[in-house]
Formats: structure tokens, sequence, C-alpha cells
């Protein structure tokens, strides 16, 4: 039968469901997340199934995967029911106030010093935005991941991405407690360090061990360091250096913060090498909307206030 191009609405129905759940892995979870019941849900995947005539999940009492025809289905459904999601949105957006869902995607670091502050002003600010912020440390794609905006270093940044700074430069710095200092001892150069025990920090998404970056001169270099302890999570390091287990290596402005309260010192100041500082980024195709132009001005209102201060 010839196809007059239009797509009936029967043959989204069911999209948004398989989306969610091949997110989630999960029913019961797609379910709460949609805000139907579990059977419905299951309903609406298995009429899609028949439409399409394959089956879309790997089904068992402990876990939901995806068929290959699922994957497939999953590639090409993705990036456009995102892109209705920004049609309607780029309609919605003539009326010119801020509205709907943000989602933000920053490593765990950044969250409690940079982002956090300035969430509950910018919440005030803009009633009808709803935010989502999604901890992650594995450098994930924003635009696969449905994220409006992400958070990283300058010099981790895509080159196809849309840049905004949002921190002066500052320096990575390594730090220990004064009780731990006291007992061990001071390194004077980063070679000293092998005589050290260092909270290593495990990459996400290389799974890697982090190598310290130092700076001596015009050279750069890295060291791997050993120790007790390894972490996940810059707040985990920053509470178990403060504990004395050993030192971290970490942003000098989170050493600033725990200094004040004499919980760290910060050692190797002279070879602590300098990142271009934090950038907000997000896609160059995407049409900018009303939520993600409020929340970028709002991030460079913040710094403006921090460098006045």
């Amino acid at each position: 039968m010839k196809q007059n191009g239009t797509i009936l609405r029967e043959e989204l129905d069911g999209v948004p469901a398989f989306l969610q759940v091949a997110e989630r892995r999960n029913f019961r979870a797609a379910a709460a997340e949609l805000g139907i019941s579990p059977s419905a849900l299951s309903h609406s995947i298995k009429m899609l199934e028949a439409r399409l005539g394959v089956a879309l999940f790997h089904r068992t009492t402990r876990s939901v995967g995806l068929t290959e025809a699922g994957e497939r289905f999953l590639a090409h459904a993705r990036p456009a029911m995102g892109g209705l999601r920004e049609a309607i949105e780029a309609a919605r957006s003539l009326g010119g106030e801020p509205s709907g869902l943000l989602r933000i995607n920053a490593p765990r670091g950044m969250i409690a010093s940079l982002i956090q502050p300035t969430l509950s002003t910018f919440i005030d600010a803009n009633p009808k935005v709803e935010v989502e912020l999604f901890a992650d440390d594995g450098y994930t794609d924003i635009i696969d991941g449905g994220f409006d905006v992400g958070f990283r270093l300058g010099e981790s940044l895509q080159a196809d991405m849309i840049a905004v700074r949002v921190s002066p430069p500052f320096r990575f710095a390594v730090a220990g407690s004064p009780n731990y200092l006291s007992r061990r001892g001071r390194p004077v150069r980063p070679e000293d360090l092998k005589s050290h025990a260092c909270i290593r920090f495990r990459q996400s998404s290389s799974r890697a061990i982090y190598r310290w970056e130092f700076e001596e001169g015009n050279r750069s270099f890295d060291l791997a360091v050993d120790g007790p302890l390894i972490v996940n999570d810059t707040a985990a390091g920053l509470t178990a250096a403060a504990a004395g287990i050993g030192l971290f290596y970490t942003a000098e402005p989170l050493i600033d913060k725990m200094a004040c309260h004499d919980e760290l010192e910060m050692v190797l100041e002279n070879y602590a090498p300098t990142t271009p500082g934090v950038f907000l980024y997000y896609p160059s195709r995407t049409q900018v909307m009303p939520k993600l132009r409020a929340f970028i001005d709002h991030m460079r209102w913040a710094l403006a206030v921090y460098e006045q201060t």
C-alpha cells in the first residue's frame, strides 16, 4: 500500500514508553517515571512490538535487555523524539517565559562548589522551570543523554560545542590534613610522593587510575602515585584526606574551602598546574530555549558576583 507520508498517531503510540524502559531497563521504574501502571506500560510496549512485528526487549524475572531490533529502534527513535521535543519547545518558546524541564549534566566535584550555590536563586527567579541535576564523572555525550547543558573543564570541551565560562582559571594541587602532614612530613618535590600515602581517583569514563599532573617551569609531567585508598568521587576523596588517610589531588578552590576550617593544607604549590576553568556548554546546533538562556545568564551573573568579591 502506498504511504501518504503522514505519521499516524498510532504509529507513535508506545514510543515514549519504549524509550523510558530502554533508559531505565526496568518496567516498574519506567512506569513510575511515566505516571502509569506497570501493566499499562507493558501493554503499550506489547502493542508497539505487535505493530513492528518484532520483539524489542528480552524480559526475565530479574532483568530487561534490548534485542537487536530494540537496539536498532532505539538508535533511530531517541534522536527522532528529541527532535520532536525540540520542535514543540521551539513553538512554545515564542511566549518568551522560561519553562519546562532543564536537564543539567555535571561532574560531582563541581556540583557542591559551583552549581548548587546558584540553583536556589535560579529556581526562585524561574518558577516555571523544573531542574534535573545529574552528577556524572563519565564525560557523557549530552546530546545522546538528552541533556540541555553540561559543565566541564575548558581543556575537556568538544570542539563542536558552544562554551560559556562560569569560573575563573584555577589550579589543581595536592592537599593533606594537618594531622597527616605532622605525621608524615610535607613533600617538597613531586617525586617525594613515592614515600607518601596518596588517595587515588578512578575515572568513571576510562576506569583508569588518574595520574597526578604537575608543572615545573615550561615542563608538564604526570606521576602514578600509590596509597591505601581509591575513590571515584571527589567529595569522598576530600573527606578521606581531611580524616588523615593520605594526600589528595583536587581543585585548589575546594582545598581553600576546607583550609578555612583547618581541615586541609596545600602542598607542592610551586608545581600546581593551572586549568582554564569551568565552562558551561551546549550543542551549537541547538536552538537556545528560554529556560537555557535564563540559566546561562544566571551563571554569568554568578561569575560576575564571584569576581567582584
